[in-house]
């Protein structure tokens, strides 16, 4: 793929994960994949009881994007490091909707109506209830200023790569 293809790309993800964040879009490629590994963080976290366990859900999401990340940048890729920051963003918008439904409790959630809404359970033992739309409003800050610095990052990496590579050939 040529770097204005991947910048372009980069781009057209980080305006979709815009648009979720701005309540203009639904869906998102990895929303099942995210769901996939919430669930698979409530499992591995209840380890630590039913607080973090109930908690672990929400980190797993936003840990797993952040962790391919990080492989990625080990091995040299910055491209797939932007995808992945844009994976997280996206996946901490999710959280950032979830926590913003825990008074109204209006989201359907996975095993139907008489399972734990998490973060309605995590506020209230917190005694945070009635502060879910403000962390929504942080998650979701929080999530825009990461898509947009994935984005903006990837493309310099890719352009500022093109530019060094060019000068290496002129010498």
């Amino acid at each position: 793929m040529t770097r204005w293809v991947k910048v372009g790309v980069l781009w057209v993800l980080a305006a979709g994960a815009l648009g979720i964040a701005a309540g203009r879009l639904n869906a998102w490629l990895l929303d099942n994949v995210n769901l996939v590994f919430h669930e698979a963080g409530h499992v591995l976290f209840a380890l630590g009881g039913e607080f973090i366990g109930i908690l672990g859900g929400s980190v797993m999401q936003v840990l797993i994007p952040v962790v391919c990340g990080v492989a990625l940048l080990q091995r040299g890729d910055p491209f797939g490091v932007a995808l992945c920051g844009l994976w997280t963003g996206q996946s901490m918008v999710n959280v950032a909707v979830y926590v913003g439904d825990a008074r109204q409790l209006a989201l359907p959630l996975l095993g139907g109506e008489h399972v734990i809404h998490d973060w309605n359970y995590l506020l209230g033992k917190l005694g945070l209830l009635e502060w879910d739309r403000f962390l929504a409003g942080m998650i979701t800050l929080m999530a825009v200023l990461t898509i947009l610095a994935s984005a903006a990052l990837g493309t310099l990496t890719l352009l500022s790569d093109h530019r060094s590579r060019s000068i290496a050939v002129q010498e």
